[in-house]
C-alpha cells in the first residue's frame, strides 16, 4: 500500500510502466476495417482480449491520435487477425505509418467488408458493438459474427521483442530411468524389434522438434516442403510426396499457401524457392540442425555417421 501511495503522489513513469506491462506476454494481432467509401485500415495491436462468451464479445484498444481510428469508428465491422509465427514482417508492415499497408498483402474480404489476412493463426470477424473512452485510448468492443481457427502457432510479444510458443519444459515429462531400462520395461521381443524401436525413437525425437518447427508459424507440410526444396533432394513434383512423406494433395495445398506468401514459384511444373523462401528454408534448417546436434550430443561422430548410414540404407537413399 505504501508503494501505491507513493506512486499516486509522484506519478507513474511512463517508460517504467510500459516496461512492467511488457512482462505480460501477449499475442500479436492486426485489426482491419473498411468504411463505405472503401478506405481500408489496419493496425498492429497486442491489446486484444476476450470479454464475454454469451454474447461472444472481444475488445481491443487504439490510440486516440491514430489516423486509422475514424475508419474504425465509421465501419460497421472489423476483423481481428491473430498473427502466426511466420508473420513478423506483416506485423512490422502494419505498424508503420504513411504507407500502403495492403499493397502486396494477401487478403480476402469478410463481414462488413473488413479485410481478412491470409494464413493467420485465427481470425475473428466482428460487428462494432461499442466504443468506450479509456484514457489516451479508445476501447473498441466487437460482437463476433464469424471466426476461423487455422491451427498455426501464434506470434508472441514479450518485453518489446517477438517470441514464439513452445511447451513449457516442466510439461515435457521425461523419466530417463525408464528409458534407460527399456529392456526391463517390455517383455518379449519388442525391445529388439527394429520397426518398433524406429517408431518409438521417431516419436520421442519429434516430441521436442515439432514444437520448435511449429513456432515459426508454418504447418508441418509447409515446413517440410521448404526443407525439401531447399535441400534439392526432389528433382520433380512426383518426388515430393515421397520426400515430404505426405500425399500430393497436401503437398499442393502447402505449395499454394507458400506461393501466396512469396516463398516459392512454380516453373515448368516444379517449384522453385524465391530469395525469401531460401532465407526461410535456411532458418528452418538451423532449427533442424540445432535439434539434431542436441540429440546426438552424447554420441561420437563415428556413432552418428554409422546411424545415419544405416537409416539411409533402410530408406533406400544412395
Amino acid at each position: 500500500m505504501n508503494a501505491l501511495k507513493t506512486m499516486d503522489k509522484v506519478g507513474v513513469d511512463p517508460m517504467q510502466f510500459r516496461r512492467a506491462l511488457g512482462n505480460f506476454a501477449t499475442g500479436v494481432t492486426i485489426v482491419t476495417a473498411q468504411n463505405e467509401q472503401g478506405e481500408k485500415v489496419g493496425v498492429t495491436a497486442n491489446s486484444f482480449n476476450s470479454v464475454s462468451l454469451d454474447p461472444p464479445l472481444i475488445l481491443w484498444s487504439i490510440d486516440k491520435k491514430s489516423s486509422s481510428f475514424p475508419v474504425f469508428e465509421q465501419a460497421s465491422h472489423f476483423a481481428v487477425n491473430i498473427l502466426s509465427g511466420s508473420q513478423i514482417d506483416l506485423s512490422n508492415k502494419f505498424s508503420r505509418r504513411n504507407i500502403d499497408k495492403y499493397e502486396g498483402t494477401s487478403y480476402q474480404i469478410g463481414a462488413g467488408s473488413a479485410p481478412i489476412l491470409d494464413h493467420s493463426s485465427a481470425v475473428f470477424e466482428c460487428e462494432r458493438h461499442q466504443i468506450i473512452e479509456g484514457g489516451d485510448h479508445w476501447i473498441i468492443i466487437g460482437k463476433v459474427v464469424n471466426f476461423r481457427d487455422e491451427g498455426r502457432s501464434p506470434l508472441v510479444y514479450h518485453q518489446g521483442a517477438y517470441s514464439g510458443v513452445i511447451p513449457h519444459p516442466l510439461l515435457q515429462v521425461k523419466d530417463t530411468e525408464k528409458v534407460e531400462d527399456l529392456g526391463q520395461m517390455y517383455q518379449g521381443h519388442l525391445h529388439s524389434n527394429v520397426c518398433y524401436l524406429m517408431s518409438r525413437a521417431f516419436k520421442f525425437y519429434q516430441t521436442d522438434y515439432i514444437p520448435k518447427q511449429l513456432v515459426t508459424g508454418f504447418r508441418t507440410s509447409e515446413a517440410r516442403l521448404l526443407l525439401v526444396l531447399g535441400s534439392g533432394t526432389a528433382s520433380s513434383k512426383a518426388d515430393l510426396p515421397r520426400d515430404i512423406a505426405m500425399p500430393m494433395r497436401e503437398v499442393e495445398q502447402a505449395a499454394t499457401i507458400l506461393s501466396k506468401d512469396g516463398l516459392l514459384i512454380e516453373t515448368d511444373g516444379f517449384y522453385t524457392l524465391t530469395e525469401k523462401g531460401k532465407k526461410t528454408a535456411h532458418y528452418l534448417f538451423d532449427i533442424a540442425d540445432s535439434h539434431q546436434n542436441e540429440v546426438f550430443e552424447k554420441y561420437s561422430a563415428d556413432e552418428k555417421d554409422i546411424f545415419i548410414k544405416i537409416l539411409k540404407d533402410i530408406a533406400g537413399i544412395a
